[in-house]
């Protein structure tokens, strides 16, 4: 009889976990075939590297055609279905979460490179390859980035904000006297918009919607109802592409290892610093999220991990957690939990929680501070916690986004913004597993969000249906007056 249940059980188990199965295999053979293809001894072009990662480019594109119908859909539908107070209790919940793990990994990340030291051999970064400073040039200061942040989240144009982000943007002007080159601060101010979409102010305008239309009560059914059905309109779609998700995956990993410079520059010089990047992401994926998933839920991560593959194979694809949150809500649901606190939370989470990201930064201005030889005071180190805290919110969920604002943690220890480019050569690795950290997070904040809420959920359920009961009776009873 065991061997019955066991013959039976494995084919179960595979058909239940097929494509998450199939990811994770497209991500180990992408690996494989780009590793093979990169040492088979013929210089690969950049053109052939391209037509190898056109099939994943398109499935990327696909996921990110979904982000804001489905971020703003079901944000609205959430937010518009649940009573205002339990809203209200819901996103404070989320926030206070968001908040605490990024602090708990800046904080592991500061104690880990200070312990480790990893820059503690300048010796051998003297010859830092510099080829790509010309991506991280530094135009503004990190004041202007702090209250671009702000400026983001109110943005004048809504519609405009689904394709641009607001950028200040200094620029020397040679005919004006004050103007001193190399000097910033002197530099005229001009503003434009890069392409992306301001994700900030789309949830924030999305959460103001929602708010409106649960005031509004039965005469925004309306509009509720077309949100509803968008945000499940969207999410079937999302099940139709993540079957492509193997697929996609395959050629963007291998694509993604047949550019690599030089292998050399991973597992020589860097090597200690990647390592230390390494263990803060695991440590604080497997160790202080599972701490506070017990704390707040009383139960073991490890069954909800486990149901996770899809969702960290695909953000380990893609490096993006923005176009990982379709997959990461369908996950979400099939695990059970409340779609309305799923919907609020995830798209939120996407946005704002960056911890991978967080940690990534306070430890890689540290790690150049030690190669520079710069001696980092407490004051110092507080100012790369706050900043590398603000920088991650900062962050739009795309991929290598936390290279840029890099440059801003930097400028917070007068480090120059040129030497971002010593840790380029492991960015494109690191980006991948930081990811995968962030959207866990998500998923893991998701649940415990719908743990402490479900309270305040069967009240909320509790006082709909008297308040059904109470209006049945007043009918039956003004039924009695009219006989």
């Amino acid at each position: 009889m065991p061997l019955q249940i066991r013959r039976n059980g494995c084919p179960a188990f595979v058909r239940e976990n097929l494509l998450t199965l199939m990811t994770v295999i497209g991500v180990v053979a992408g690996t494989l075939l780009g590793w093979g293809l990169r040492v088979s001894g013929y210089e690969w072009s950049r053109r052939e590297v391209m037509y190898f990662q056109y099939p994943g480019e398109l499935f990327l594109r696909m996921l990110k055609c979904l982000i804001v119908p489905l971020l703003v859909s079901s944000i609205v539908s959430a937010i518009g279905s649940l009573d205002l107070s339990l809203s209200g209790k819901v996103g404070l919940r989320a926030i206070l979460y968001y908040m605490t793990t990024t602090i708990c990994a800046v904080m592991l990340g500061i104690a880990l490179v200070t312990t480790i030291k990893p820059g503690k051999d300048p010796e051998a970064f003297k010859q830092s390859n510099t080829t790509t400073t010309k991506i991280v040039t530094k135009d503004t200061l990190t004041s202007d980035t702090l209250l671009d942040l702000i400026r983001n989240v109110f943005p004048e144009n809504i519609v405009q904000a689904t394709i641009a982000t607001y950028r200040t943007r200094l620029v020397y002007d040679s005919k004006d006297p004050r103007a001193i080159k190399g000097n910033l601060e002197t530099y005229k101010i001009e503003g434009d918009y890069q392409s992306g979409s301001n994700v900030l102010g789309l949830v924030c305008f999305s959460i103001v919607l929602g708010i409106t239309l649960g005031k509004m009560g039965e005469q925004s059914r309306p509009l509720q109802n077309f949100f509803h059905s968008l945000s499940e309109a969207m999410m079937i779609i999302t099940g139709w592409v993540i079957w492509l998700s193997p697929l996609g995956v395959f050629f963007l990993v291998t694509a993604k290892i047949m550019e690599i410079e030089s292998f050399s520059e991973l597992v020589g010089r860097l090597g200690l610093y990647f390592m230390t990047v390494l263990l803060g992401l695991f440590l604080h994926g497997f160790g202080t999220l599972s701490i506070l998933f017990i704390l707040a839920t009383k139960k073991l991560p490890c069954r909800y991990l486990a149901k996770m593959g899809q969702v960290m194979a695909t953000a380990f694809g893609t490096a993006s957690s923005s176009a990982t949150m379709p997959i990461t809500i369908g996950c979400c649901d099939d695990m059970g939990l409340d779609p309305r606190i799923t919907r609020f939370v995830i798209p939120i989470g996407a946005t704002i929680n960056m911890d991978g990201t967080a940690l990534y930064e306070a430890v890689a201005a540290i790690f150049i501070a030690q190669l520079r030889k710069v001696e980092m005071s407490f004051g110092k180190i507080v100012a790369v916690s706050v900043t590398a805290t603000a920088a991650s919110i900062g962050a739009a969920g795309i991929p290598q986004a936390g290279l840029v604002t890099m440059v801003m943690v930097l400028d917070t220890v007068n480090l120059p913004a040129e030497d971002v480019s010593i840790i380029l050569a492991v960015d494109w690795l690191l980006d991948r597993f930081r990811t995968t950290i962030n959207v866990v997070c998500d998923a893991l904040g998701a649940i415990i969000v719908t743990s402490l809420s479900q309270g305040d959920i069967e009240k909320t359920r509790a006082h709909q249906n008297d308040r059904e009961v109470a209006s049945a009776h007043e009918l039956t009873e003004l039924g009695k007056v009219d006989h």
